[in-house]
């Protein structure tokens, strides 16, 4: 399915073959809420018409909207500081990493992986 948007109380997804929205709760998708990006292709595991869980994509890139900025010359990838992504989401950050930089999460963790390319 495509994640398309979601509210306080549910999150819709559209079925790619059908193009069916399905509302699935909050409580289910639950906090992977800030790791979704609209247009993104996730999986939905379903009990007959009912959603138990939403599946993200492992590795997702991400825009870095707000950071601190980070030093010039250092490349220590030790020590971390707070970013936000275009979604929302929190993740901590090597120090070299600046707002506009495109970043890998690892949704299932919400742990910076790489700067991508």
């Amino acid at each position: 399915m495509q994640f398309l948007y979601a509210d306080d109380s549910a999150a819709t997804f559209m079925d790619m073959v059908s193009y069916e929205q399905v509302e699935i709760p909050a409580k289910v998708v639950a906090d992977q809420t800030k790791f979704l990006k609209e247009g993104m292709e996730v999986q939905v595991v379903r009990w007959g018409d009912e959603a138990l869980a939403v599946e993200l994509p492992i590795k997702v890139e991400y825009v870095v909207t707000y950071t601190e900025p980070g030093f010039k010359g250092n490349t220590q990838s030790t020590v971390l500081k707070p970013a936000t992504t275009e979604t929302g989401a929190e993740v901590m950050v090597p120090l070299f990493i600046n707002q506009d930089d495109r970043i890998i999460i690892d949704t299932r963790t919400g742990n910076y992986i790489e700067r991508s390319k």
